[in-house]
């Protein structure tokens, strides 16, 4: 069941990356700041490095400070994994770009609520994980529309040649934000591999080992050089028309938004934080800019992963309940 579990952790990682690809890539691309090809390797190299570079403090709160441990038993954590995969595989089917994150979250409290009940949830760290995936995307929205606006006013009597260093600032933003993605949602994988062997006996006490660090890193990198090509469309074209300034302002506020909470250990969803970015870039030029049934698509996908994904686990425990044990 432990080695059954680690490998649906890194298929899920995997799928993540090709998810959460079109979050760090879709502006650079729809700017022409980068080829397809470039900007996917060149993130994805980033990717691997950002939990070795930040740390592991959002897997501390995904496998430490959500569920208790000693309360749960495998198959929670099984069919969690088996519901955010599920979820993962329809939403990159039909090119909406749904949380990874919550779809993780809502198994995991849906399996760990039919498998061991209430008590098995640590509340204070349900709450700072519901609080920071809530208040993120807003965070992101603000940000993206004052970056914006401040950008404008540094430029206002620029020359057109002020695109091209738009344009080639992108290298560091996007790097930048492939980093802290890198940081962010590597490390649920790692936290919830970690919580597995700690369940399972394997290790005394949640320490994340090494070699988690290096294979979920690994997994979402490669993820993310396959790409998701349809959730890039999305983003990158179908919310507004992204000029190079308008990358550069969205990839810079994502990253801001992402990289903080990780060093604080709050796990967001990159999806989440980068489309409410670039809606609030587009809506700091014009309002009516922004394809806003675009961002109503992406928020009704946001309202029904968590519920969905609960349900989803919930069911998947009763019905292996009775043949696994």
């Amino acid at each position: 069941m432990v080695v059954i579990i680690i490998i649906l952790c890194l298929v899920f990682d995997f799928l993540n990356g090709i998810h959460d690809s079109s979050n760090i890539v879709a502006t650079m691309i729809a700017s022409r700041a980068f080829s397809p090809r470039a900007a996917l390797g060149t993130t994805a190299v980033a990717n691997f490095l950002g939990p070795f570079i930040f740390g592991v403090a959002v897997a501390e709160t995904i496998g430490n400070e959500v569920v208790d441990a000693e309360a749960i038993n495998l198959l929670v954590i099984l069919t969690a994994l088996i519901s955010a995969i599920v979820w993962n595989l329809v939403t990159w089917y039909l090119g909406l770009p749904s949380s990874s994150s919550h779809a993780l979250i809502g198994g995991l409290i849906g399996a760990v609520l039919v498998g061991a009940g209430w008590e098995a949830i640590i509340p204070s760290g349900l709450i700072k994980v519901l609080l920071t995936l809530l208040t993120s995307p807003i965070i992101g929205f603000i940000f993206g529309y004052i970056f914006l606006k401040f950008l404008f006013l540094l430029s206002w009597n620029a020359t057109p040649k002020v695109n091209t260093v738009f344009k080639r600032s992108q290298i560091f933003t996007s790097i930048s934000l492939a980093l802290s993605h890198g940081t962010n949602d590597a490390q649920k994988t790692m936290g919830i591999i970690t919580l597995t062997l700690v369940t399972a006996g394997v290790l005394k006490s949640f320490v994340v080992p090494e070699w988690v660090v290096f294979a979920c890193a690994f997994m979402i990198a490669l993820g993310t050089a396959v790409g998701g090509w349809k959730l890039i469309r999305t983003l990158g074209g179908r919310i507004f028309r992204i000029k190079p300034i308008d990358g550069f302002a969205s990839q810079l506020s994502s990253t801001v938004v992402i990289l903080g909470a990780s060093l604080i250990g709050g796990p967001v969803s990159t999806t989440q934080v980068v489309s409410s970015s670039i809606m609030g870039v587009g809506a700091a030029e014009r309002m009516n800019k922004v394809r806003w049934g675009v961002g109503k698509d992406i928020a009704t996908a946001w309202v029904f992963t968590i519920p969905s994904t609960a349900l989803l686990a919930a069911g998947l425990y009763w019905i292996l309940s009775h043949f696994i044990h």
